[in-house]
C-alpha cells in the first residue's frame, strides 16, 4: 500500500454533515477505532464520502462513542467520471470487486444481468445485498484515504445499462478480441463493462456496437470477471494520471 511517507492516521467514514470543532462519533467508527487499538492522541481523518475531508485527533474512546478534535476540513474534487458496469455474480467475488474498485475511486458501480450471469448461485443482488456493497466501500475508503463514495446502482439489464451511458464518453467492453485498453483509454469520463463468467453472447455484442461500444482487451486469455473489472480500473485511471486529469 503506497503511503507517500505519512504517519499512519485512522481514517474514519461519517456521513453526517461536520466542521472544525469536536465531533462525536457513533456506530462503525466506534468498532473501527476498537479494531485499530487507536488511542487518545491518535492522529484521524474524517471522511463523508463526498469529498470533505476533516483532520485532527481522537480525543477520547467510549465504550459507544468517539470523540474527535477536527483542526482542518478540506473539499477535494470528485475524480474524473468513470462507471463501471459488472455482472451480477457470485456474492463474495463482487464483494471483493467493489472494494478494490472504491480504492481506485471509480465513481459509479452498476451491477447488470446479462445472458449467461442468470444462472450463477448465490448471487449478489437486492436491496440488502446493496447494503453489503456500500458497506465495503467505506471500508475501502478508510483504509485507502480516498475521499469519494461511488453511486452504487440497483441491478439492471445490460441493455438499460449501456443504453444509459452518455454517447459522449468513452465507452468500453471488455472483450479479448478488442483493441489494447492501454491504446484507448483516454482521460476524459469513461465507462467500462464486464461481461460474465462464460462469456459475452454474440447479440450482447452487436447491440453494445451498435451503440458505439468500443471493444477493449486486457489480456490474451479470458479474465475472471473481477479480476477484469478490477485490472480495467486501474489501467483507466493511470492513463488519467499520467494525462493530468487525476
Amino acid at each position: 500500500m503506497e503511503r507517500h511517507g505519512r504517519a499512519p492516521v485512522a481514517s474514519f467514514f461519517w456521513s453526517d454533515a461536520f466542521a472544525a470543532g469536536e465531533v462525536r462519533l457513533q456506530g462503525a467508527p466506534v468498532q473501527h477505532a476498537r479494531a485499530r487499538r487507536v488511542q487518545r492522541g491518535d492522529a484521524i481523518r474524517l471522511i463523508d464520502g463526498k469529498g470533505r475531508v476533516g483532520s485532527g485527533e481522537l480525543l477520547s474512546v467510549g465504550r459507544d462513542q468517539l470523540t474527535v478534535s477536527i483542526e482542518r476540513v478540506m473539499e477535494l474534487p470528485r475524480p474524473v467520471t468513470l462507471d463501471v458496469i459488472v455482472p451480477v455474480a457470485d456474492k463474495d467475488r463482487m464483494l471483493w470487486a467493489a472494494e478494490k474498485c472504491a480504492e481506485l475511486q471509480i465513481t459509479s458501480w452498476r451491477p447488470v444481468y446479462f445472458s449467461r450471469s442468470r444462472s450463477v448461485t448465490p448471487r449478489g443482488e437486492g436491496a440488502k445485498f446493496g447494503e453489503k456493497v456500500k458497506a465495503r466501500m467505506q471500508s475501502a475508503l478508510e483504509q485507502s484515504g480516498a475521499a469519494w463514495m461511488p453511486d452504487v446502482h440497483q441491478e439492471s439489464e445490460v441493455t438499460d445499462a449501456l443504453r444509459s451511458i452518455p454517447a459522449e464518453w468513452k465507452r468500453l467492453l471488455l472483450d479479448v478480441s478488442g483493441s489494447p485498453l492501454p491504446r484507448i483509454a483516454s482521460n476524459g469520463p469513461t465507462s467500462v463493462a464486464v461481461g460474465p463468467e462464460g462469456g459475452l453472447e454474440r447479440t450482447e455484442i452487436a447491440a453494445a456496437e451498435e451503440r458505439g461500444w468500443k471493444l477493449a482487451s486486457l489480456n490474451a486469455t479470458t479474465l475472471r470477471f473481477e479480476t477484469a473489472v478490477v485490472a480495467a480500473a486501474a489501467v483507466i485511471r493511470a492513463t488519467q494520471l499520467s494525462l493530468g486529469s487525476v
